[in-house]
């Protein structure tokens, strides 16, 4: 197992932006945003939903949406509003949103191959 990061940029409601490094993480399903970010971009939460971790221990999160740029393709994800410690994530929701994948050998983002059925 490795770490992979990438960089994107992350585009608020208002046009607000910031370039920032995502752990991309295969076992998480949504992004996650510090919130230093996500109050910079005035993402206002939408909904609160409860995350089991790795330990399996259960915690409350916001979600929010915002606009992700990455690998030269873009899309809206829904993102979890951090809390002071976490740190930023790049979840499978936000790359399968933007037809991406892991490649788990070259440690990379690369398109993912689209069914229809």
């Amino acid at each position: 197992m490795g770490i992979t990061y990438v960089e994107a940029t992350v585009t608020g409601p208002e046009g607000g932006s910031q370039t920032i490094n995502l752990l991309v993480d295969s076992g998480a399903s949504y992004s996650l945003l510090p919130s230093e970010v996500w109050s910079k971009l005035k993402l206002e939460p939408k909904r609160e939903v409860e995350f089991i971790l790795a330990d399996g221990s259960k915690i409350q999160r916001q979600v929010s949406e915002c606009h992700f740029s990455l690998e030269n393709v873009d899309g809206h994800s829904p993102v979890i509003l951090g809390e002071e410690g976490d740190e930023a994530l790049l979840g499978v929701i936000t790359l399968e949103n933007m037809g991406l994948i892991l490649d788990p050998f070259k440690r990379t983002l690369k398109n993912m191959q689209m069914r229809l059925s």
